[in-house]
């Protein structure tokens, strides 16, 4: 053996991929997923239109349809990335950011306005202040949660977690209670205002919505490579150099502004976020934050997308996309609960 190979140092190489054919199956998977969501965007806008392709007729039924695929485009890419954000800043993969009572909290909300004001008062109140209010008082309630628990004496994110379990369970009892008083007009309004619908989003907030969900959301693809370093957990993070706490807080605020915007535009959603992180984590199977951000918004756009279409146009039980979404994402938490044994 010659000696400039027994001098030569060994080549070490680290990366987001294990070896070559992870990242080969990786870009496969992602160009297959963008192709899916390209394809379910042309299905949703062009499906069942009489008139010539890109005619005035046809383009005003199309841009009507806009609507709905910008929502899903929106809801998806909320639920995605403060899901990933908030399981990493956490260090658990089973639990999501509306355990935290931010569903609860929206649910309490509508139900004290029909409540206290009645219909009339719930229609006088304009749909952009109380957009703006519910979704205030949500980020609000998030922000001091955090403050209060992670800056206290324990400085626990259990503790923190637990917490809000229970104050989102009290807010859900609390607002069953006054749903029970509530006569059945107002009821059916409360009802209609409380499920989670593509067809149902208002909108007109769009113009909010979008610009500040892509300043939350780009602030978390910032930080990709300081969640890849909470990834491995307090004392590690901290052992390199990473202040911890501080970003676990700006995280968590980052997350709760995603779920504020969400579920104010769109409704309660408890498990889209669960099932596309879980998917995301398993095909792309990579820790690194900039690669499993796009790959969950992208497993989701198409899951809720290919949903929405399907029950549309083909089952015509557009109604149902909420209930069976949840219900797929439920049974998948079900079975990681199974597999794992334990939270």
């Amino acid at each position: 053996m010659s000696a400039d190979l027994v001098n030569r140092p060994s080549v070490r190489r680290s990366g987001s991929f294990a070896d070559p054919a992870h990242r080969l199956r990786y870009r496969l998977v992602l160009i297959g997923l963008i192709v899916g969501a390209i394809v379910i965007t042309a299905l949703l806008l062009c499906w069942n239109n009489p008139y010539a392709l890109f005619s005035e007729r046809w383009l005003r039924i199309s841009g009507m349809r806009v609507s709905a695929v910008v929502v899903i485009a929106v809801v998806t890419f909320c639920q995605a990335y403060a899901t990933i954000a908030f399981q990493t800043a956490t260090n658990n993969r089973i639990i999501t950011p509306s355990i935290m009572g931010f569903e609860s909290l929206y649910v309490l909300i509508q139900t004290v306005i029909v409540f206290f004001f009645g219909v009339a008062g719930f229609s006088g109140v304009t749909p952009f202040a109380r957009f703006l209010l519910q979704s205030a008082l949500m980020v609000l309630f998030a922000v001091l949660l955090y403050s209060w628990l992670l800056s206290g004496r324990f400085g626990n994110l259990h503790v923190m977690l637990l917490i809000g379990i229970i104050l989102g369970t009290g807010m859900g009892a609390l607002s069953t209670f006054l749903q029970q008083m509530l006569e059945p007009n107002e009821f059916d309004v409360l009802a209609a205002r409380l499920f989670g619908s593509i067809t149902n989003a208002n909108t007109d907030f769009l113009w909010f919505v979008i610009p500040v969900c892509a300043i939350a959301g780009g602030a978390i693809w910032m930080l990709s490579r300081r969640l890849d370093l909470l990834s491995l957990g307090k004392d590690i993070s901290t052992n390199l150099g990473l202040n911890h706490k501080r970003q676990v807080m700006l995280v968590l605020t980052l997350v709760s502004v995603l779920m504020a915007m969400s579920t104010s535009l769109f409704g309660p959603m408890t498990f889209l976020g669960f099932l596309v992180a879980t998917l995301a984590y398993a095909i792309a199977d990579t820790y690194d934050h900039r690669l499993l951000l796009p790959m969950a918004w992208l497993l989701g756009y198409v899951a809720l997308g290919l949903a929405y279409f399907l029950l549309k146009h083909v089952f015509t039980l557009v109604n149902a996309v909420t209930i069976i979404v949840e219900l797929l994402g439920g049974l998948l938490f079900l079975l990681v609960i199974l597999r794992k044994g334990r939270l």
